[in-house]
């Protein structure tokens, strides 16, 4: 008789375990979701409450200086975007309007701030994704490389050009690439997504050259990849200086360690050794380097958008700051805050499916 509370209990405990994920991978993948989650309401409340304090007088810097001067058009452009509410209710009408996918009416081109940026993130996409891929193949091949030739001539001549990399200004690089190949050479277009001639794509996914190659229309995406060249090769060279000194000390830590000297000291092939254990081991903080690159260069080519004409996500933000456009800023800010949380995301998951380590922390 004195077993049978035992027994109920031990009962109830595996009738709540069967009520878990079972997998580490799978409660690891919950809890990360559940963060961001949460993160995602933190940066609405955020991108509000900033955008709310910059100083400047929306109604003059949309209307007009003698429109801003005029209390009754005041009061109806205030009324008519909502600006005559206390802010909290402002902040609760943003969060009932995001549930509907709404984000307002830009101030600036009188549309839904949901449209501007379905026009404007795909064509950021376009440069940031060429850009990030280059960016890995390249600078992490020549990360390893520098590693692996430690202490040689060829070491010391990748760190001076990831250095260069690193340290030239990008809107300097770019002013300077489109003066020599697009103004000097003309071997490369100067400004767009595409010439003025050639009609854009179906729109399908808003990336140009995914669309074309959709549609069959091979002139377009050959004048789209041109067009891709400069903005995509000028960012490159930042991120490519980046990863590579990154990569380098990664792979320099790993080699270090006492399981890569027994794989060495049993025989194993060199290659075998470095794919097998010295690059798994240091993807992981590899892998954290590429997501805030890829985030970064998202959320900070205004300046390049804005020297080869491209109409993406910088060159919206600017025009929304310029012109003290309110929805529109809050837009971007609460886009390039989501695209954050979701590299994050899948940064943290993709820890988790390299390193098991990761799923129980």
């Amino acid at each position: 008789m004195p077993s049978e509370p035992s027994s109920a209990a031990e009962g109830a405990v595996a009738d709540r375990d069967t009520h878990r994920p079972g997998h580490p991978l799978a409660r690891y993948v919950l809890r990360r979701i559940g963060v961001s989650a949460l993160l995602v309401l933190g940066v609405t409340l955020v991108t509000f409450v900033l955008t709310n304090l910059v100083p400047g007088d929306t109604v003059a810097a949309n209307l007009g200086q003698q429109a801003a001067e005029d209390p009754t058009i005041v009061a109806a452009y205030r009324a008519h975007y909502g600006l005559d509410k206390p802010l909290p209710e402002q902040y609760l009408t943003y969060l009932g309007n995001l549930l509907r996918g709404d984000l307002g009416e830009s101030q600036q081109t009188h549309r839904s701030v949901v449209a501007d940026l379905s026009a404007a993130v795909p064509a950021t996409l376009e440069i940031a994704i060429g850009a990030i891929v280059l960016s890995i193949l390249v600078g992490v091949g020549l990360g390893v490389v520098a590693a692996v030739r430690r202490g040689h001539l060829t070491d010391s001549a990748l760190r001076l050009v990831s250095l260069v990399g690193i340290s030239v200004p990008t809107f300097w690089l770019a002013m300077v690439a489109f003066y020599v190949f697009s103004y000097q050479l003309d071997i490369a277009p100067g400004s767009g997504r595409l010439s003025p001639a050639t009609t854009a794509p179906p729109d399908v996914t808003g990336l140009y050259t995914v669309d074309s190659l959709l549609a069959g229309q091979w002139v377009t995406f050959g004048d789209a990849v041109a067009h891709l060249m400069l903005p995509t090769l000028v960012l490159t060279l930042y991120t490519v200086g980046l990863l590579t000194r990154f990569t380098r000390s990664a792979v320099l830590e790993v080699l270090d360690q006492d399981y890569v000297r027994s794989a060495r000291a049993k025989g194993l092939p060199g290659r075998t050794v470095l794919v097998r254990y010295v690059l798994r081991a240091a993807l992981v903080p590899i892998l954290t380097v590429v997501g805030l690159a890829f985030g970064a260069l998202l959320s900070g080519t205004v300046l390049v958008e804005q020297i080869f004409s491209w109409p993406g996500m910088g060159s919206y933000a600017y025009q929304a700051a310029s012109h003290l456009d309110l929805p529109g800023v809050m837009g971007v800010g609460l886009v390039v805050g989501v695209i954050y949380v979701v590299i994050n995301l899948v940064v943290d998951l993709l820890y988790g499916a390299i390193d098991p380590r990761v799923r129980v922390t």
